[in-house]
């Protein structure tokens, strides 16, 4: 690994800082501050009733479109930036460094684009690719159900083939952008008969065809991501599966392929260290906090910010194994597990660096500390030990194909 930029990479980075400079001023304003929806952010200024909000989405987008950033690992020729692995670590860094939203549709650029690209018609590219990168469509993830999370194959949602359409039926859970989706990309069983990797479809679906319905899931910090997905009797025309029938989970795995350095998450922790100790050294947090007393806590802190560090480095080496070619494996399980968990441990830490305190939730209550964001965090960040692969799902991944452990 080089920790130094080349002069290419330094150039690059400087665009990607000319390019953060052009955020509208209400973006500036809410990156000073704790917002753990801005990744969705974009897509709820979007559809906002707030005219300000919807020119913010537009003016931010377009910022991104006139470097063809929008879809940075798009090959060039169906319109995107056809960035380098390293160009993509950079851009991601800076973005979440300035704690700016990112634009565009991230489901429609990070899983639909690359399955369509690999696996659809020509047919297919041409109108669904387009849409995106414009911010017309905004497209929410079909997979996990209630009974099929970690092992996604054991999905039930059925497709049924009739003459020239698909007849859907089934729900699914964790629908991150439903609410705010005007389509969905689809994982359904077409094949009951097959092995369960074989007998599953790759289809989309128009979240306003008659028989779709999103519910809201309201979580333990009283926000609202996510949602569960219900499909009674939906038709879609047979053409709007991606790949072969029953081949839909290759179409799937395509995904797994992109960019997993989450970089997003080391340089948002340690950012999140950094303005602790800021605030904590002023007159407000140093009566607010048990830190200055607590030498263990002082301690604890210190360790995560190695810890951010370190989650840097599993990054930058999943990056470079990329940039030489090649796909991160149980390197991509590790550097997972590892965020996720010194994640949670920071948030409980944080918890008990403002110990009473830490019971208000409101982050603009006079008496709140730090925003809030170790409370709501620890809250909230129970689903990131979850999502993506859960953390005992890690576990197996790294003992089986990283230590060459026997399967259980």
């Amino acid at each position: 690994m080089d920790w130094i930029d080349t002069t290419e990479q330094e150039a690059f980075r400087e665009d990607v800082r000319d390019l953060i400079g052009q955020m509208p001023a209400r973006y500036q304003e809410m990156a000073k501050h704790d917002w753990p929806g801005s990744y969705t952010q974009w897509a709820r200024d979007r559809i906002s009733d707030d005219p300000d909000a919807r020119e913010d989405a537009a003016s931010w987008l377009a910022a991104f479109a006139d470097r063809g950033w929008v879809a940075p690992h798009w090959p060039q020729e169906y319109g995107g930036g056809g960035l380098s692995p390293m160009e993509q670590f950079i851009l991601n860094q800076e973005i979440a460094d300035s704690n700016a939203p990112g634009a565009g549709s991230n489901v429609g650029i990070g899983m639909l684009g690359p399955a369509l690209i690999v696996h659809g018609t020509e047919e297919q590219k041409r109108r669904f690719l387009p849409p995106i990168l414009q911010g017309d469509v905004v497209w929410a993830q079909g997979f996990s159900e209630p009974g099929a999370g970690s092992d996604l194959a054991s999905l039930q949602t059925r497709a049924v083939r009739d003459g020239d359409e698909y007849v859907i039926n089934g729900q699914k859970i964790w629908t991150t952008h439903g609410h705010y989706a005007d389509w969905v990309l689809l994982l359904t069983r077409t094949d009951p008969e097959a092995p369960k990797h074989r007998g599953i479809s790759f289809l989309l679906v128009d979240k306003y065809s008659p028989g779709v319905t999103v519910r809201p899931i309201i979580d333990m910090g009283w926000g609202h991501e996510v949602n569960e997905t219900f499909f009674e009797d939906v038709r879609i025309p047979a053409d709007h599966i991606v790949g072969e029938e029953n081949r839909g989970w290759y179409v799937a795995m395509t995904l797994l392929d992109n960019e997993r350095s989450n970089i997003a998450g080391a340089v948002r922790m340690e950012r999140t260290i950094r303005q602790l100790l800021e605030y904590v050294g002023s007159e407000e947090g140093g009566r607010k906090s048990r830190i200055g007393d607590l030498d263990s806590l002082r301690q604890r802190i210190a360790q995560h910010f190695v810890e951010a560090g370190v989650m840097f480095n599993f990054s930058l080496r999943i990056i470079t194994i990329q940039a030489h070619g090649q796909v991160p494996n149980y390197e991509a399980s590790v550097s997972k597990l590892f965020g996720s968990e010194v994640s949670r441990e920071l948030d409980n830490d944080g918890v008990k660096a403002f110990g009473l305190y830490s019971n208000l939730w409101d982050p603009l209550e006079s008496h709140t500390p730090f925003e809030a964001r170790f409370t709501r965090g620890w809250v909230r960040g129970v689903p990131g030990t979850i999502a993506g692969g859960s953390s005992e799902v890690q576990r197996n991944v790294i003992a089986t194909r990283g230590l060459g452990l026997p399967r259980g």
